[in-house]
């Protein structure tokens, strides 16, 4: 049963400016409400559970001198107990052991750390690897290593512990997967899996924890020390509250009914484990909760942390919003984008008032003056058959000696972007469009994402470009970027580019193509397409043997019913020539602008790089490889992806080793950052280690990324257009780490509502049945690819019945 929100006195959901408005509750004991301290009251001062935050002088000080380090935490999800940071070096992360270490630092958080005494260091089995003792790193693959903007799953931990279960995806990393539905799921035989979801919020379920398994990929223990040591530390300090501090949950009474606490208060319990329980006052609560809380228990809530003492393990909080009933995609979807600070709200009508009034709007004259007036020329775009905002289009024109002008034609979103504007605050705040499955949160109205700048066919637009000169093979023989106006004569889906590249001799009906203005033809947009692709699959070829790497991931798509909005069913997206035909044009403008911008403004540009893998856990999967007799070669990312091409067979097994390495592989592998260059000053460092370019940036989707708006703004200074950007390079910096962390929340958000669909379609729909494979075997459990879905689990085994390796592991030596 849903209770409405008017029935409680809920605050509305706000970064509280203080901590006043919630009255701390004195009487709060080391754990209150756990049922070791039932009917204790505390007399006199207490014990302080944390230790006080240095000051920001020490912090400095330490940090400056060595003494202390600073890092973003990350909380392993399986183990909520265990977190840690990256070490500096590239070697081994570093351990911060348990709830009191972490002194009431959040996943996410910038932290400073200080270094224990070496004798309470972490000790590493012999039979650990980096997946839990570096249970921090991320899988966080850029899209121009596994393809742009497609989806990727999620799902979240069991609270229960049946004979076999699988648990939570473990993606390379601490996988943030904490917000989806509950999920267990039944082995039979092993072999096959067949799925069914499990009951949400039980009494303060934590996933599973077997204290000795702490290895993923199985190793041959003879070749290893008989023990090693891993820096353990304590946080000090909280330099930025990355976490947005909020949480979905469910609310109970405490457990002491005569204390009075429990006169007060009720207690929150978030889905995620890594966040703290919360007192929050029960004149927060519905005002029937105390008499009736069984009412409640399926009820999903938002609560902010508003203020953690030293002397509670508790944090305090303000209930936010009921936000309806747990496992509902609305409800869930909410609290997902609330947990990872995500502005749904709807924009303002000061922002708004920075639109074009007067509808429809039209080109102003003097528009025509200063710039390229390409109308005529045959441009087009290519995108995904639901997409309403279209950032890129696409021109191919033969010229007389048999080369190519190409063009890359990119919506000029700046020109409605006024600097310092309420427009200009709110997408720099936002920084990014959010998709989920079954929505955009977008980063810009939706006048100007799906209108004024979406590059709808057979009206004017104002666009950005890059043309080349290009031979056949991809050489570029000219280059030449300025504003422009294009009138797009069609709008492609890529099912539409897929078939015109399949069928090259053939004209394909008017009937299975979308409207085509009359001043071009089907024949001239399907050459067009042709040559295109043409040309792409040379640059691929070249890209990769110039040292490119590639890493692609099996990525779910949905199909949902148009009435409910609820999956009907999943299949893996299949990435086609026509998805590699734009990708390739998109990567080539990107490279470009880099060049333009860093040569225009070598202290001011904003790039965007990709650090090479983590050292130490790249080495850990090198002597895995070589432990199980795998020619993979990762001396560089060219050599990785000829090793990944190459080695395996193309029969069905072989096939499923292939993803299994390759899922392997994206562990090691870091995020890529946008920077600014004046604050970087090895130009080693600017390298995309995917891509083996010195130079990139984001230019080709300014409705959708703020980094690509700020590029336009710099391309068009670099061009005469402008005068030049009035921003310090450290405060372009400021805005690059933003639009960093923005990017990550969506990622993980995507990954969450990825996740969610699925656990409804397996309730839906299920059992679901498909094969897996081993990836890893532990002491208690092993790990599986699904491979019809690309998900993987971690299946936990009852130890009295055991559980037998499966037929079809990879080269069974996985199993080893």
């Amino acid at each position: 049963m849903s209770h409405p929100d008017h029935r409680m006195n809920l605050r509305p959901l706000e970064t509280p400016t203080g901590v006043s408005a919630v009255a701390g509750p004195h009487d709060i004991g080391a754990s209150p409400g756990d049922k070791k301290s039932k009917s204790k009251s505390t007399r006199g001062k207490k014990k302080s559970m944390f230790e006080t935050y240095m000051s920001k002088e020490d912090v400095s000080e330490g940090l400056k001198r060595g003494t202390l380090i600073q890092g973003i935490l990350r909380i392993n999800p399986k183990k909520f107990h265990e977190a840690f940071i990256p070490s500096p070096d590239g070697d081994r992360d570093i351990f911060i052991d348990g709830v009191v270490a972490r002194n009431r630092a959040l996943n996410g958080d910038l932290v400073v750390v200080k270094l224990l005494p070496e004798e309470q260091w972490k000790v590493v089995k012999p039979e650990s690897n980096d997946k839990e003792t570096e249970g921090t790193c991320e899988s966080d693959l850029p899209e121009e290593l596994c393809g742009h903007h497609l989806p990727q799953q999620s799902l979240k931990n069991c609270n229960d512990s049946p004979d076999v279960i699988i648990e939570a995806q473990f993606d390379g990393s601490d996988s943030e997967d904490g917000h989806g539905i509950t999920q267990n799921v039944l082995v039979d035989g092993v072999k096959k899996l067949s799925v069914c979801v499990s009951e949400k919020g039980k009494e303060d379920g934590d996933a599973p924890v077997t204290k000795d398994e702490t290895t993923c990929i199985s190793q041959d223990t003879r070749a290893l020390p008989e023990k090693s040591l891993q820096r353990s530390a304590k946080v000090v300090y909280i330099l930025e509250k990355k976490h947005s501090r909020a949480a979905t949950g469910f609310l109970k009474l405490l457990a002491d009914k005569n204390s009075e606490l429990f006169r007060k208060y009720a207690l929150f319990s978030p889905s995620d484990h890594r966040v703290p329980r919360i007192y929050v006052p029960l004149k927060d609560c519905p005002h029937d909760f105390v008499a009736r809380p069984k009412d409640y228990a399926n009820t999903l809530f938002i609560c902010r942390i508003v203020d953690w003492k030293e002397d509670c393990n508790f944090a305090l909080g303000q209930l936010a919003k009921s936000l309806g009933q747990a496992g509902e995609i609305e409800p869930e979807t909410e609290g997902i984008l609330t947990e990872y600070g995500v502005d749904f709200s709807d924009f303002s009508s000061e922002v708004l008032e920075c639109l074009p009034q007067g509808l429809p709007w039209r080109i102003p004259p003097e528009e025509f003056g200063k710039r390229r007036d390409l109308r005529k020329d045959c441009i087009f775009t290519i995108d995904p058959s639901t997409a309403r905002d279209l950032d890129d289009a696409l021109s191919c024109k033969p010229l007389a000696d048999g080369s190519f002008e190409v063009g890359v034609h990119i919506a000029d979103v700046s020109y409605f972007v006024p600097e310092g504007s309420d427009l200009d605050k709110v997408a720099a705040e936002r920084a990014t469009s959010v998709y989920l499955v079954q929505k955009v949160v977008p980063m810009l109205p939706r006048l100007l994402c799906e209108e004024l700048c979406s590059l709808n066919p057979m009206s004017d637009k104002l666009t950005f470009s890059v043309i080349w000169t290009l031979t056949p093979g991809g050489k570029i023989l000219d280059e030449w970027f300025g504003r422009t106006i294009i009138r797009s004569c069609t709008k492609l889906s890529y099912e539409h580019a897929q078939s015109m590249i399949e069928s090259p001799t053939e004209k394909i009906p008017a009937t299975e193509l979308p409207p085509i203005s009359p001043e071009h033809s089907s024949e001239e947009v399907h050459q067009a397409v042709l040559n295109l692709h043409g040309i792409a699959k040379r640059l691929r070829q070249q890209r990769f043997a110039d040292g490119a790497l590639r890493l692609d991931q099996l990525k779910l798509a949905f199909t949902l019913d148009h009435e409910t909005g609820l999956p009907q069913g999943c299949h893996i997206y299949e990435y086609r020539d026509s998805n590699k035909l734009v990708e390739e044009f998109m990567l080539l403008a990107n490279m470009a602008v880099a060049h333009k911008i860093h040569r225009a403004f070598p202290e001011q540009a904003l790039l965007r790089r990709h650090p090479p893998p983590q050292t130490r856990m790249l080495n850990d999967l090198m002597e895995f490889c070589d432990q199980m007799g795998l020619p993979v070669d990762f001396s560089s990312a060219g050599a990785l992806n000829k090793s990944l091409t190459q080695t395996f067979g193309d029969d069905k097994y072989s096939l499923a080793r292939k993803e299994v390495l390759t899922n392997m592989c994206s562990r090691p592998m870091q995020m890529a950052l946008y920077f600014c260059s004046g604050l970087l000053q090895d130009p080693a460092q600017f390298r995309h280690y995917a891509l083996n370019v010195p130079l990139y940036t984001h230019f080709t989707s300014p409705i959708r990324r703020f980094a690509d708006v700020l590029v336009h703004r710099l391309l068009a200074a670099a061009l005469g257009y402008r005068e030049r950007l009035d921003l310090a390079p450290d405060t372009l910096q400021k805005q690059a780490d933003h639009c960093n962390d923005r990017r990550m929340a969506s990622k993980r958000v995507q990954e969450l509502s990825t996740g969610l669909f699925f656990a409804v379609l397996v309730k839906e729909s299920g059992p679901l049945e498909s094969e897996a494979m081993v990836m890893g075997v532990l002491n208690q459990a092993f790990d599986v690819l699904v491979l019809r879905y690309g998900v993987q689990k971690r299946i936990y085994c009852n130890s009295a019945r055991g559980v037998q390796c499966p037929a079809h592991c990879a080269q069974q030596m996985w199993c080893s």
